[in-house]
């Protein structure tokens, strides 16, 4: 089906030309003498691009850019205009205008820029009928996949989300653990309600409690006047508290008595004050296991354990890559205006081979790198960075023979830990990604095995 555009402009031969000029390269055109009489044609018909002049009698082009705008945001709009209005223009690509043309019009530029428009346009209903498609398959906003762990991710979520029930999720790096509390969120009667996450990992333990429940005024150096934490400021709602296995232990103790009365303290304040916030914490560590070693509280562990959500590995759900990667292609070629539409098989097959240890974090982020890459339609191999070609096909393992008299485990992860900061200069932010551990976690271990730079 040709795509359909409306020309308006209230000189005639203008339109005339114009009309022509389209028409030959198989455009279905119709015309419109001026802004009201454009927006009574777009009440009975829907036309992929509007190719309007700036200055015209009466509603000007900008005027019906805004109108028009406001009744369809996504619709696609070029400006044409004089040398002397180029700022209008310019300006009017600001407020939503894909693009503008500059009179006399090129023959050529004018085809070129309608062509890009036309396809623009293209992508984003493509883009608008995957997301239809994805929504009869999945059954939360943001999450992707019809394997049968992440079908069962999505019967959790719709069942508990209308409670108030305290939620852990389990879930490595990039696997989408936020998305899960917002969706359970959303689904929620404090769905009208503030949602605020929180990484516990990223916060000094210095200034973890005051963000999460607030202080009052010269409680410690700098609190100048007294601020809300994130518990009063989420009251009725959610509190999302990410990465909850590095929280320390003196903090999870007033955690735990925010869950149990429903009251909080701010630092340096002498009132309990009365919250009702729903907790979903999420984590990628052993919790059980950090409850033996003395680094969970075990009470707090069962306060939050009353539901419990595992996400997958995106290198476990295998079937999924390609409904994700196809996805992402449709989303960025839309976010970027490059002509991307598919991925070549030799890419797939490559995708499809790796062990994504950052999982669909990291597919988003190599489709979104290829997607800018790529010379034509499809994103090929050369498109794809280095560590996608490196033949991993495992889950990330490691080439390895135990020898005849065993090995100490110990020793084993110290050396592993020795070579990860070797490589990141002995700067623990570099090296902790390498081991796929959070700061803290790599920090703790430093000290355990008494790991110094020489």
């Amino acid at each position: 089906m040709s795509s359909g555009i409306l020309i308006v402009d209230d000189e005639k031969a203008q339109r005339d030309i114009l009309q022509t000029i389209l028409t030959r390269e198989g455009y279905r055109i119709e015309t419109a003498a001026s802004g009201m009489d454009a927006l009574e044609k777009l009440k009975n018909d829907e036309f992929d691009l509007i190719l309007t002049d700036l200055k015209m009698q009466g509603m000007s082009g900008m005027e019906l850019l805004e109108k028009v705008l406001e009744e369809t945001p996504h619709q696609c709009v070029i400006i044409m205009t004089a040398h002397g209005t180029i700022n209008s223009a310019v300006e009017a690509t600001r407020k939503g205008a894909f693009n503008y043309l500059e009179k006399p019009l090129d023959r050529e530029h004018l085809l070129f820029t309608v062509k890009r428009a036309c396809e623009h346009v293209a992508l984003l209903r493509e883009n608008s009928a995957l997301h239809r498609k994805l929504d009869e398959t999945t059954s939360i906003q943001g999450i992707i996949g019809d394997h049968p762990k992440v079908k069962e991710v999505f019967r959790i979520v719709n069942k508990i989300a209308p409670t108030s029930s305290t939620v852990l999720v389990y879930g490595e790096s990039g696997t989408g653990k936020e998305l899960v509390a917002r969706a359970i969120h959303d689904r929620s009667p404090r769905s009208s309600k503030p949602f605020f996450a929180i990484n516990c990992a990223a916060i000094p333990d210095a200034l973890i409690e005051s963000e999460l429940f607030g202080h009052e005024k010269g409680s410690f150096t700098g609190a100048n006047s007294k601020e809300l934490g994130l518990f009063e400021a989420a009251n009725e709602g959610t509190v999302f508290l990410d990465e909850i296995g590095e929280m320390n232990v003196s903090l999870q103790a007033k955690l735990l008595r925010a869950i149990q009365e429903k009251e909080i303290r701010r630092v340096g304040g002498k009132v309990n004050i009365p919250v009702d916030v729903r907790i979903i914490a999420a984590t990628n560590r052993d919790l059980e296991g950090e409850i033996k070693k003395g680094q969970f509280r075990e009470d707090l562990f069962y306060r939050l354990n009353v539901i419990r959500i595992t996400l997958p590995p995106l290198r476990e759900r295998g079937s999924d890559i390609v409904t994700l990667a196809e996805f992402f292609v449709k989303k960025y070629a839309v976010a970027t205006g490059m002509p991307v539409a598919e991925i070549s098989k030799p890419a797939m097959k490559l995708l499809l081979s790796y062990c994504w240890p950052g999982n669909v974090r990291q597919l988003e982020s190599i489709i979104e790198r290829g997607v800018l890459m790529a010379e034509g339609s499809s994103i090929n191999p050369e498109d794809l960075p280095s560590e996608v070609h490196s033949g991993v096909t495992g889950a990330g393992t490691i080439p390895f023979d135990f020898p005849a008299d065993g090995i100490s485990f110990e020793e084993l992860e110290k050396e592993l830990i020795i070579k990860a900061m070797e490589r990141a200069d002995w700067i623990i932010t570099k090296a902790a990604p390498l081991l796929r551990m959070s700061y803290k976690t790599l920090q703790y271990r430093l000290e355990k095995f008494g790991i110094e730079k020489h």
